[in-house]
């Protein structure tokens, strides 16, 4: 059967165009075979169900969620290589409901004409609200269309759950500085559409540099080598050695990737509570360098520390409290850039500190109780008698006044009869 395209042009036709070459360095190097294709090899490896179902054009919806230039839309390219199905991309930026309806129709007529399929691939797909990707819902379910679906944000919060469940979800992981070495040694090295034309050798702390001025996202790494190498300057011989002088003065600084309203916020604020809690205070500094770096509100992090004082620390050291609430009163006081050595200085202590969540854990614990009994009574010897009537019916009777009888303070019971014997409070010996 051939395959069919619609007349529209689309950034899935042939690679093999004339206009490639002005294409930036990004595109031209977008891997058209899985063997070019590096850094996620737990789902592209040859033996991987998704790549087998690729090959063999049997895919079923599916949804890839990773980080800026880890994949996602190559993948996709790969798909449309692999697929006798009608590939139509479709953007969430440009695109809304009625094109949809336009492509929908499309995809009934060519089923039934000639039994071909239809994979509708979505950028961005998170960028749908919810009653736009329900118009999804009815043609996933029909097999309409096979719904591929490429998002930078955690699909659990950002795509319905109807069509969640009948898709595949794929995480594509941000590339390690291996892949992204392989990346760049392929674009150095490609005389056709890479820069391979310009001669150019990176001295070795250059190119760490630049792999790790890509910070995970092939894009961005392709996209600053090219201009990189264009503007440096040539040799006598018409070479170009790049060296940390010529980088650094191409490149300038990078912004760490940190979405302070997305997800990378609670993953970053997260890593920097997990090492205070393994008490390791070198962790504990990068993740809070990061946040800092990337322009954190700084009371943010303060009140972070206020929580995890008690929560974490509690009783082990109470000065840990004082220390987390006068680092939270300094960064009002002192504001930015200084407070940023009161939130080391609080970091460090947080992260020296022995740990016991006895506190907080007994609390949780208390809460539950209370919840499940409901309005206990107050046991009759524990309530004031404020009133005559109240010592008529024996408030306060047999209460033990610890100060003069100081075994009440372990003979007394003060929790209501079903719940006498109750250890909330667990704390770890010192």
């Amino acid at each position: 059967m051939t395959r069919s395209r619609d007349p529209a042009p689309d950034l899935f036709t042939s690679p093999d165009r004339d206009d490639t070459v002005e294409a930036p360095l990004a595109e031209r190097m977008r891997p058209r075979v899985f063997a070019d294709f590096v850094g996620q090899d737990d789902i592209t490896a040859p033996d991987r169900a998704l790549r087998r179902a690729i090959e063999a054009d049997q895919l079923s919806s599916v949804i890839f969620w990773g980080p800026p230039g880890s994949g996602k839309t190559t993948l996709a390219h790969l798909i449309a290589r692999h697929t006798k199905a009608q590939f139509i991309p479709f953007s969430a930026v440009t695109s809304g409901v009625p094109e949809l309806r336009t492509i929908i129709k499309a995809a009934d007529q060519r089923r039934a004409i000639n039994g071909q399929r239809t994979i509708l691939f979505v950028d961005e797909i998170h960028r749908f609200n919810k009653a736009q990707q329900d118009a999804f819902l009815p043609h996933v379910e029909r097999g309409t269309i096979i719904l591929v679906g490429a998002t930078t944000e955690n699909p659990s919060f950002e795509v319905i759950s109807p069509l969640l469940s009948r898709s595949l979800v794929v995480v594509l992981k941000p590339l390690t500085e291996d892949a992204l070495g392989q990346i760049l040694d392929r674009a150095l090295a490609d005389v056709e559409l890479g820069l391979g034309k310009w001669e150019t050798r990176f001295l070795p702390e250059a190119r760490q540099r630049m792999i790790s001025f890509g910070n995970g996202d092939a894009r961005a790494l392709l996209t600053s080598l090219e201009f990189v190498v264009t503007q440096a300057p040539a040799g006598s011989d018409g070479a170009r050695v790049i060296d940390e002088a010529i980088l650094g003065a191409a490149l300038g600084t990078k912004a760490l990737r940190y979405d302070k309203s997305g997800e990378e916020h609670y993953n970053v604020i997260s890593a920097y509570i997990k090492s205070l809690r393994d008490s390791d205070p070198n962790g504990a500094l990068y993740w809070l360098a990061r946040m800092l770096d990337a322009g954190e509100d700084p009371k943010f992090i303060a009140r972070r520390m206020v929580i995890f004082a008690s929560e974490d620390i509690g009783n082990a050291d109470p000065l840990a409290l004082l220390v987390a609430t006068s680092v939270a009163q300094a960064v009002q006081f002192v504001g930015l850039p200084e407070a940023q050595i009161n939130l080391a200085q609080g970091t460090t202590y947080l992260a020296s500190r022995p740990k016991d969540n006895a506190s907080y854990v007994g609390l949780l614990e208390a809460l539950k109780d209370a919840k499940a009994y409901g309005n206990l009574g107050v046991p009759v010897h524990l309530r004031n008698a404020v009133t005559s009537l109240m010592r008529d019916l024996g408030y306060g009777t047999n209460y033990r006044y610890v100060h003069d009888d100081p075994s009440a303070r372990t003979e007394q019971t003060h929790l209501p009869l079903p719940l006498q014997g109750r250890l909330y409070y667990r704390p770890k010996p010192l």
